[in-house]
């Protein structure tokens, strides 16, 4: 049995958003009579962890505890307009809109409560905790409770704000080609390593390791479950997603996705990864996109590696056993085709 050993390497750069017409999302925020703030939305967080992050930069935008923030993604019929959740675009557009909604409702926020400090909304600020008092002399404060509650009951005000993540559509100049398609781009370079079995065509993924240039990161525990997934979602694109694994032959394709070949636990390789923070100019506290690049460069990375190890070029995936056997078997024909000839 032969096991040859490989390395290969891949970097992208990935866009946030998309040339859609603006790609607009909106939000609604409003505030309770206890003190919290609901963020209407109608993104949906598939299980990336949106409305975490999406809560954390309310918090941060109104200045009071994510505890205090409530993320509200009824649905279409009733939600204010969402593009979609693509395009590694929703932190993006949503935080903005988030942002702009924040600014509209803390400004009745610091008027209500200036009336009831008896001083200047300029002179006012918060302390994150859910606190507002005047800069300076912390001793003249109020909780945003007891503001939101005074203007519900005593100033017949409503703490309130609109906002929407935009970007204009750019129209592409006819003579150049020149345009600007997107918000902000990411970046990021990932080193694989593997073994290959020539006598079975198998492919082992031994170790990845990557930097990822993400802007600001808003929550770093998503931001690694986001690369790790990804990592794995791309060797299984590299390696074993397939719908026909014996093509042109029928006989086995898959009937349902228990018969679907995925990598398992024992297949996840080690992963080591960096993250840059270099913000971006147009993201909400310079926030980039980095949903679906995270599974883009393990594929050509992979392949790469494999490329190494067999000294063959193989330009399609997945990479089953079938096509590296396949590929070794054309390469040594051709060897002694070439040896014929010299002789």
């Amino acid at each position: 049995m032969s096991k040859k050993r490989g390395r290969g390497i891949a970097s992208v750069n990935y866009p946030t958003g998309m040339n859609l017409g603006g790609d607009p999302t909106q939000a609604l925020l409003h505030s309770t009579t206890t003190g919290n703030f609901v963020i209407s939305l109608s993104s949906t967080d598939l299980g990336q962890g949106a409305k975490t992050a999406l809560a954390q930069i309310g918090a941060d935008a109104m200045g009071v505890p994510v505890e205090n923030i409530i993320i509200d993604t009824g649905d279409t019929d009733t939600g204010p307009h969402c593009m979609g959740t693509f395009a590694s675009r929703l932190t993006h557009r949503a935080g903005n809109a988030i942002l702009e909604a924040a600014t509209e409702a803390r400004e009745v926020l610091m008027e209500v409560a200036a009336e009831e400090l008896e001083a200047d909304p300029e002179d006012l600020v918060m302390d994150g905790e859910g606190n507002i008092h005047v800069e300076g002399a912390a001793e003249y404060s109020i909780s945003v409770m007891d503001a939101a509650m005074a203007a519900h009951f005593e100033h017949g005000r409503t703490i309130s704000g609109r906002g929407i993540g935009f970007k204009p559509k750019s129209d592409v100049d006819s003579e150049t080609g020149e345009m600007d398609p997107d918000s902000a781009e990411a970046h990021a370079c990932m080193v694989a390593d593997v073994e290959v079995d020539t006598d079975t065509g198998e492919v082992d993924v031994l170790d990845i390791t990557c930097t990822y240039e993400i802007g600001q990161v808003v929550n770093p525990a998503l931001v690694e479950g986001q690369i790790v997934g990804g990592a794995w979602m791309g060797m299984a694109h590299a390696l074993y997603e397939t719908t026909d694994p014996y093509y042109p032959t029928p006989d086995h394709k898959p009937k349902g996705f228990s018969e679907y070949s995925l990598p398992g636990p024992d297949e996840v390789p080690n992963i080591e990864h960096e993250i840059l923070e270099i913000p971006s100019e147009t993201g909400p506290f310079g926030t980039k996109g980095i949903g679906e690049m995270s599974a883009t460069p393990p594929i050509p990375a992979i392949v790469n590696a494999i490329n190494d190890a067999i000294d063959i070029r193989i330009t399609e995936i997945p990479v089953t056993p079938e096509v590296v056997l396949t590929e070794l078997e054309k390469k040594q024909k051709e060897t002694e085709i070439r040896e014929e000839n010299d002789a």
